[in-house]
């Protein structure tokens, strides 16, 4: 019999009980439950609502629960509700009598909306190690590619000469505003909603304050009503879970690119490629192809949730049973994605001398043939028509602007000398770009060790 059975004269339908029932994913909050349960416990004994002898049978039920549970000794019950009935039942089933108090002073709608705070925050912990370890591997593969020379692409055509360090340490940016997105949601997670009751608290004298501090969190809502209802903390949390998703997605792009016959910037390892079933040359990087497939699906979560909670007036819906499967779809995702695609960027092979040959074509130090100009007093629209010009003469000519002979320059600008050579060879570009977050090797390697203490201090 359900625990809220005594209003109702029928059992509840069977094929109602299987639609409504979350056990099915909300199990997985278990241990969340059973902590937010022992501090509700020790809270209701310093406040004598209940006795001692009660309140160290419940923390005892409860541990067993939690052993057996883990030990696989009880298993769920598939036709219980959700997880916080499932645990009560059991709990009584041990303790008859103190196990009914229990739920004193609070609702499933306060209860359900700690534990997935406190589940939520688990999880964004694991994350963020893993984002972390991400970033030391970006920093230990930038560090060895300072002088690695590649071509800088807009609009996926040759631009600018950079270095292959500077590339990947754009992505360490991305994944390091990943982590603090995370440390703010944490800020506004962090706070216990028990207490709140089903909407307007209870009438029994509480210490929320004291679960809080229980539990490690750093505050109480406000708002009985928001209490329950409030799930922005879900939203945000997958809104970053997407936005990680979407810099993954973006690198496995590149990746797939590289590691093309077209670029073969980069070989995968063996480990972290596939073959085809009929055609005996292919090394398919399906690792990079899932995870920027993956992205979709958080995106998608995102969506889910906010949808869900457009229309809900205050205070809790049943929709919110909703919130769980798609932020922990997110989770799981995210959290399959990431060490996979950590270890796939530790073993790659970087090809730098075919990286060094796509860097000598195109005309991508076309920009400092322009400021060779500028620096010798003219000005820069003209030095720009000039270097343009100079470009359209060495495609018609088959010819690059290093090997440009002299008197071809002096025709379009008698400025132009010998030291043109140097001002636009590949080493030069790249080295004199200097200035701080730029591609030369001091000002990447000014960035690493920047970034190195910022996840240091994390």
């Amino acid at each position: 019999m359900a625990l809220w059975a005594g209003r109702f004269k029928k059992e509840i339908n069977e094929n109602v009980n299987a639609f409504n029932s979350s056990l099915s994913f909300d199990a997985r909050m278990y241990k969340h439950d059973i902590m937010g349960s022992q501090a509700h416990a020790k809270m209701l004994a310093k406040q004598e609502i209940i006795d001692e002898q009660s309140l160290n049978e419940i923390l005892t039920g409860l541990n067993e629960i939690l052993h057996d549970l883990e030990t696989g000794e009880l298993l769920f019950d598939p036709n219980a509700e959700d997880i916080h009935m499932f645990i009560e039942s059991e709990l009584t089933k041990k303790y008859p009598v103190s196990g009914k108090k229990l739920h004193t002073a609070r609702s499933r709608n306060d209860q359900v909306a700690l534990d997935l705070r406190l589940y939520t925050r688990d999880e964004m912990k694991d994350i963020k190690d893993m984002l972390i370890d991400l970033i030391n591997v970006i920093i230990e593969q930038s560090s060895k590619h300072l002088e690695t020379i590649m071509c800088g692409y807009t609009h996926l055509q040759r631009a600018q000469p950079i270095t292959f360090a500077h590339h990947l340490m754009a992505y360490a940016q991305m994944f390091y505003r990943d982590i603090t997105r995370l440390d703010d949601c944490y800020e506004r997670m962090n706070v216990s909603p028990l207490g709140s009751g089903a909407l307007a608290t209870t009438t029994y004298p509480i210490d929320r304050i004291y679960v809080a501090e229980q539990l490690r969190m750093s505050d109480v809502t406000d708002n009985s009503l928001d209490g329950v209802s409030d799930r922005d903390y879900a939203i945000e949390f997958a809104n970053a879970l997407a936005l990680i998703m979407m810099h993954l997605s973006r690198f496995s792009e590149e990746m797939i690119l590289w590691c093309s016959w077209e670029f073969k910037y980069v070989e995968l390892d063996d480990a972290y490629a596939t073959g085809s079933s009929i055609m005996p040359q292919k090394k398919n990087p399906d690792i990079a192809e899932l995870v920027r497939g993956k992205s979709a699906r958080v995106i998608s979560d995102v969506a889910t949730l906010l949808t869900m909670m457009k229309g809900l007036p205050l205070a809790y819906n049943k929709d919110m049973q909703e919130d769980k499967e798609a932020l922990f779809d997110a989770i799981d995702t995210v959290k399959l994605c990431l060490p996979v695609f950590t270890d796939m960027l530790k073993t790659m092979k970087v090809n730098t001398e075919r990286m060094r040959e796509f860097a000598a074509k195109g005309f991508i130090n076309a920009t400092d043939c322009a400021d060779y100009l500028v620096k010798h007093g003219k000005a820069f629209r003209d030095a720009y028509k000039t270097t343009g010009e100079l470009v359209a003469y060495c495609i018609d000519h088959d010819l690059v602007l290093e090997t440009l002979p002299l008197e071809i320059y002096k025709k379009y600008d008698n400025t132009f000398e010998d030291s043109i050579y140097e001002a636009i060879s590949l080493d030069t570009c790249v080295h004199n770009r200097q200035v701080d977050g730029g591609p030369s090797p001091v000002a990447v390697k000014k960035a690493i060790i920047k970034m190195q203490e910022k996840v240091k201090a994390l």
